[in-house]
C-alpha cells in the first residue's frame, strides 16, 4: 500500500510541476538575479532610438495664424505644409507663431520672447501686410523687420532664414507699392535669406479663394499659399 501511495504522490507531483511551468517562467523573467532574465532580455526587440524632429517656425500675422478658418492649425498654409512634411516622412515640425492684426512693430516687440520660448532650425518671417494696409512708412517697416532678423540671428545663429514677400493694395499708389515691394527682396539679400517672392501669388484679389472680407484666404486659398512657400522651402530641408 505504501508503494501505491508513493506512486500516486509522484504522479501528482509531476503534474503539479508541469501545470506551474508558466508561472515559474514568469517569475524567472521578473527576478533580477535569475539567469533566465538574461536569456529573455537578449531575445527582446531593441527599442528604436527616438529622433528629435527639426523645427520650422512661422512668425507672422493673421495669414500665418489662419484667421477666419474653421481649424486654423490644420487649414492654414502652415498646417498644409505640416501635412506635406508628414506625407513625405520628413522629421520636421511646424510652429505656428502668428498673431492676427500684428504689424512689423508688434513683431519686433514679440520676437525676443518667441526666440526664448522655442528652439527652431528654420525661421520664416511673414510680416508687413498690415503695415502696407495702413500705409506706414516703408523705412519704418524695413527697420522693424531688420530688428526681427537681428534678434533671430543673435539667439539662433544656426537657423536658416526665409522671408515671405508682400505687396500693398493697389490703391496705395505706384510709388508706395514700388517702395514697399522692394523691402522683402532687399531684406533677403542683406540677411542671406531665401525669398518667397509674393506669398499671396495666385490668391490675392481672387474672390473664390478669399473670405468675405476679400483679404484673408479660404482653406482652399491657403493650400495655394502653402505651394508658394513650399517651392522655396523644399530646397532647404
Amino acid at each position: 500500500m505504501n508503494l501505491i501511495f508513493k506512486k500516486i504522490f509522484l504522479i501528482f507531483l509531476v503534474f503539479g510541476i508541469v501545470s506551474c511551468g508558466d508561472s515559474a517562467t514568469k517569475e524567472a523573467t521578473t527576478t533580477p538575479n535569475n539567469t533566465s532574465t538574461k536569456s529573455t532580455t537578449s531575445l527582446e526587440k531593441p527599442k528604436e532610438v527616438s529622433k528629435k524632429k527639426k523645427k520650422i517656425l512661422f512668425f507672422g500675422d493673421s495669414l500665418t495664424a489662419g484667421y477666419g478658418l474653421d481649424n486654423p492649425k490644420k487649414d492654414s498654409y502652415v498646417g498644409a505644409i505640416q501635412n506635406r512634411l508628414d506625407s513625405l516622412g520628413m522629421d520636421y515640425e511646424t510652429i505656428q507663431a502668428g498673431v492676427s492684426g500684428e504689424t512689423s512693430s508688434g513683431g519686433k516687440d514679440r520676437i525676443g520672447w518667441i526666440c526664448d520660448q522655442y528652439d527652431f532650425d528654420i525661421f520664416i518671417l511673414e510680416l508687413g501686410a498690415n503695415d502696407g494696409l495702413r500705409g506706414l512708412p516703408t523705412a519704418e517697416t524695413t527697420k522693424n523687420l531688420k530688428a526681427i532678423f537681428d534678434t533671430v540671428k543673435e539667439k539662433h545663429p544656426d537657423a536658416k532664414l526665409v522671408v515671405a514677400g508682400m505687396l500693398p493694395p493697389p490703391n496705395m499708389g505706384a510709388d508706395f507699392t514700388k517702395k514697399f515691394g522692394s523691402i522683402f527682396p532687399n531684406l533677403a539679400k542683406e540677411y542671406s535669406a531665401a525669398l518667397v517672392p509674393f506669398l499671396l501669388e495666385n490668391v490675392g484679389g481672387i474672390p473664390e479663394l478669399n473670405q468675405k472680407d476679400r483679404i484673408h484666404p479660404t482653406a482652399k486659398g491657403h493650400l495655394i499659399l502653402a505651394d508658394n512657400v513650399w517651392k522655396i522651402l523644399k530646397d532647404m530641408l
